[in-house]
């Protein structure tokens, strides 16, 4: 009698024959590669998320080559040219292109830098909440009982507050400044990922794959990250790439009230809370990175639009 592994079984594959193996890898190539032509096809019947991709990919880089593309350094002052406009209005330079700020900062150079850091933020926001998220929703839904109720009653008080009223009272406890900021961010954000890994895990425990690999002695561990969690990962995607931009838009927020990044970061919601002042006489000052903010943010939404579409079969049409 031939015995298989919790491996095989979650394959489906019961023989170690050379020749087999060696099918079953070009078959597995195959299906990867027709599972991403699907993906893309159905990616890019959303015209508005193939917009958001080139967009977001522009913004990116910018972000890399700031340093390249920036004409000045984002914090060097200068008190000749306070509160210049745009290049193509009158009392323009061509060497501040968007204008400086009050105190002679090049507005352009300050948006590309600020770029990175709103970008940094995303990147690290969701992969801590991510992490996290997916560790103790796993936990709660493949354990159950007290351990699950515990988890989601935390969950649930998290999710009653504001998110950035919480995320404002978090970085107050622990200080202002941008580190601080990002882990209060992703603590108010974790909590989406917990729900939608524990309903997934839920799901997807019962089924057949599942009850095999146990058969054959698959561990708790092993279930849970191997068998189960690959399964789950398409909403959680969709739902990563929308908490990219609720992180973007937090942390701008926090800036903007003087509790994340502290000047003279370039990051654009500090930017925007530097300028409020100068709403009435300088409107460069504050219309540039608040469009920086909102054309990040829609890119990144669209996309993640698009990801829906592609990810859930429901959303697939015929």
């Amino acid at each position: 009698m031939s015995h298989i592994s919790a491996q095989e079984a979650e394959e489906g594959v019961g023989t170690d024959l050379p020749d087999r193996d060696h099918s079953d890898r070009g078959d597995k190539k195959s299906v990867r590669r027709q599972m991403l032509e699907e993906f893309w096809f159905y990616f890019s019947e959303n015209k508005g998320a193939v917009g958001g991709l080139v967009v977001f990919a522009l913004i990116v880089l910018t972000a890399i080559f700031a340093p390249l593309l920036a004409p000045h350094s984002p914090i060097l002052t200068n008190n000749d040219a306070q509160l210049l406009p745009p290049a193509w209005q009158d009392g323009g330079q061509w060497t501040y292109f968007l204008g400086t700020d009050a105190i002679g900062r090049d507005i352009l150079s300050r948006l590309l830098y600020g770029a990175q850091y709103s970008l940094f933020i995303g990147v690290v926001v969701v992969v801590v909440a991510v992490t996290v998220g997916i560790a103790v929703g796993l936990i709660a839904g493949y354990v159950g009982g007290w351990v699950d109720t515990v988890i989601m009653r935390v969950m649930d008080i998290i999710l009653a507050f504001p998110s950035l009223l919480l995320a404002l009272v978090l970085v107050a406890v622990l200080g202002p400044g941008l580190t601080n900021a990002m882990i209060a961010i992703a603590l108010v954000l974790q909590p989406h990922f917990v729900r939608l890994t524990r309903a997934s895990v839920m799901a997807e425990k019962r089924r057949e794959y599942v009850t095999a690999a146990k058969v054959v002695g698959a561990g708790p561990l092993r279930l849970m990250v191997v068998t189960i969690l690959p399964n789950c990962l398409g909403p959680l995607i969709v739902q990563a790439t929308l908490s990219f931009s609720n992180a973007i838009l937090d942390a701008a927020a926090l800036g903007f009230l003087g509790m994340g990044a502290q000047p003279p970061t370039p990051e654009w919601g500090t930017m925007l809370a530097e300028a409020r002042e100068f709403i009435l006489r300088a409107w460069w000052v504050v219309t540039f990175p608040g469009l920086a903010i909102l054309v990040t943010v829609l890119a990144i939404n669209l996309i993640g639009d698009g990801l829906r579409d592609a990810l859930d079969p429901k959303m697939k049409r015929s």
